[in-house]
């Protein structure tokens, strides 16, 4: 019976800090991962028991102690990690370990935040110490061998069934054999589990199955389109590709249809930014008025959203890449040691362009330095390289204001057309006046505005974004250019530093926190472009398309998985989760949830798109561990 409640003392200590950890990263289980999680923490529970009795009571104490630690080590980094990153650990992760570390000052705030759940991580263990004597930790017997055995036997092969015959094509299933999803696996399968298959699935270099000919090339039928537009794809030669499945996956595909935007902006400057945490919620007339000018006059984008996916690096490496971010891909983009043909520089040099590219933060944190020179970027200036003669690089975060009257005079003479790039830090979090200099810069601004401390330091960094926006506009207008000069602009990721509570007292309706928080703003504008509204849903991977599409830069549109907005195919946005958007609804993936917009769908909708999602983020990652562009362009 002792060896009982040790197996007991066991299924409750793991079933406790699973639910605990769900609480308080997600506060809801879908019914069938409730009961996947018994059975797996019922097999758990009994190789726990037969481990704490493989010895003398003393080594079993000892092993019970070290397991029980390290459950609650990693249950701890899981709680932390998703606090300061908005995502979960895995080991992918370990080779962006350089980033990681460079939050340590967050990361303590957070560690310090969290505290109690923290403790609350390493409750098993003081039970188990405290329990010690009333728990048998003695060498099992011959007959305790035989039942404990058995049993963890018997329940292996009972999970072995649930999964492959009671959840046959279910998501459980396909979370184990067929997908690939991190942040799937935690909330479904639990913490445990997720944990076994992130690191065998590394192990075995785990690849998703492609659905050929399954990509979005459905046209939305638009009555005043009178014209034949011809397909923005080259003639390439996939069989020259180095992995046979996009090979297939390409050559099957026909790309994206060239539209009455194509080649608007031909010839023009085009000013890029990537702004660091920019979002909705920080413009107004008032305190924003540059961004809301720029916002809602020429195209307004009502539908975009930027799915934040590892912090800055997984924001920019969407933005400027037009592929999905995936943790495991983002070490290799980082390396620099990638071909990208369509990089932003690498394709405007290629139409006589002048490149330029800046940052106000540290020129090789992520080895930014690396990567913007895989995309053509050979005179990036950021600070500890250039930029700390021209701005107060010491401050933190250092100033977009400052960056912008800094840098304007390298390029506003260029005797070509230009290419500039900027990477703000401005917005960085956190948000108190205490840590962030342009909150304590501009709070004086925002000090009277009927929201908490943490919502005003955010809007007070982004009327620093604003400010440098409103003087590159004075520049441009100065040298009589602004009417030949594009202005692009998008986040690399919400504020997450913000609650979803602190997003909705800022926000004109309640936004949820895995799909509507990411619904953002996106700029492209023109001074000579008529105002017009964009129903159309998409995300930061369309960036990219729709800046070649609208500068009438030559491009294979099979080749980026971000589409042009302007492009009479279907729109979508993906979350980091898998969940979705599009023109006829709202798709959430952790509960199987589909709502519908007034438009109708066919029985297989769903289906179909998670097909596409799937493709899209998976083949993203095949380009990039493949290297797949040099294979085909050189």
């Amino acid at each position: 019976m002792k060896k009982i409640y040790t197996f007991l003392f066991n299924f409750s200590a793991l079933i406790l800090i699973e639910m605990l950890f769900g609480l308080i990263a997600f506060d809801t289980y879908t019914r069938s991962s409730i009961i996947f999680m018994f059975f797996y923490l019922l097999v758990m529970a009994l190789l726990n028991t037969i481990i704490f009795s493989l010895f003398n009571k003393k080594v079993n104490f000892i092993l019970g102690c070290v397991i029980y630690s390290i459950l609650g080590l990693y249950f701890s980094i899981q709680i932390v990690f998703k606090q300061v990153f908005d995502t979960f650990f895995q080991v992918a992760l370990f080779s962006l370990s350089d980033q990681l570390l460079s939050f340590g000052k967050e990361t303590i705030i957070s560690i310090i935040s969290n505290i109690h759940y923290i403790i609350l991580s390493f409750v098993p263990l003081v039970l188990f110490i405290l329990l010690r004597k009333k728990i048998d930790l003695n060498r099992f017997k011959v007959k305790d061998i035989i039942i404990f055995v058995s049993s963890f036997i018997i329940s292996i092969v009972g999970l072995f069934i649930y999964i492959n015959l009671i959840q046959k094509d279910t998501i459980i299933y396909k979370l184990i054999y067929k997908m690939n999803d991190n942040s799937q696996n935690v909330q479904r399968l639990g913490v445990l589990q997720s944990a076994i298959l992130d690191v065998s699935k590394a192990i075995i270099n785990f690849e998703e199955e492609i659905v050929i000919n399954n990509e979005i090339t459905t046209e939305v039928s638009d009555d005043e389109d009178i014209f034949d537009y011809e397909y923005n794809v080259l003639d390439i030669d996939f069989s020259k590709g180095n992995n046979s499945t996009l090979n297939e996956f390409m050559a099957s595909d026909i790309g994206t249809k060239q539209n009455e935007y194509t080649g608007i902006f031909e010839g023009k400057n085009l000013v890029y930014i990537v702004a660091e945490s920019f979002h909705t919620i920080g413009v107004s007339k008032e305190l924003t008025p540059t961004l809301y000018n720029l916002i809602n006059s020429g195209f307004k984008f009502e539908n975009f959203y930027v799915p934040n996916n590892l912090s800055t690096i997984g924001g920019e490496f969407q933005a400027i890449t037009g592929l999905y971010p995936e943790n495991t891909i983002l070490s290799t983009w980082r390396s620099g040691k990638n071909y990208f043909p369509y990089g932003l520089a690498n394709k405007f040099k290629e139409y006589g362009y002048n490149t330029y590219a800046y940052h106000d933060n540290s020129y090789t944190f992520q080895d930014r330095y690396k990567y913007l020179k895989s995309q053509g970027f050979t005179n990036f200036k950021a600070c500890r390289n250039g930029m700390e003669k021209l701005i107060n690089c010491d401050a933190w975060p250092q100033s977009d204001l400052e960056m912008i009257d800094k840098t304007t005079s390298d390029y506003l003479d260029s005797d070509v057309p230009f290419l500039v790039y900027y990477m703000t830090v401005s917005g960085h979090f956190g948000y108190t006046k205490g840590g962030n200099s342009m909150v304590r810069k501009n709070y004086d601004l925002v000090k009277g505005l009927n929201y908490s401390e943490n919502v005003k330091g955010y809007i007070a960094t982004q009327i620093e974004l604003d400010r440098a926006l409103e003087l590159l506009i004075k520049r441009l207008e100065e040298k009589e250019i602004l009417d030949d000069t594009v202005i692009v602009l998008l986040a690399d990721h919400y504020p997450y530093d913000l609650s979803i509570s602190e997003v909705n007292e800022v926000s004109t309706y309640e936004r949820d926190n895995v799909i509507e928080v990411n619904h953002n703003n996106l700029i492209i504008w023109n001074s000579k472009i008529k105002s017009k509204k964009i129903e159309k849903v998409s995300m930061s991977i369309d960036v990219l398309p729709t800046v070649y599409n609208l500068f009438g830069i030559s491009y294979d549109s099979r080749l980026l998985m971000g589409k042009d907005i302007f492009s009479n195919t279907e729109g979508l946005a993906i979350m980091k989760n898998r969940s979705w958007v599009t023109n006829k609804g709202t798709y959430y993936s952790i509960t199987n949830t589909f709502i519908p917009s007034d438009q109708m769908i066919n029985d297989n909708y769903v289906e179909e798109i998670n097909k596409i999602v799937n493709n899209r983020l998976n083949i993203s990652k095949m380009i990039i561990s493949n290297n797949y562009y040099n294979s085909i362009f050189k």
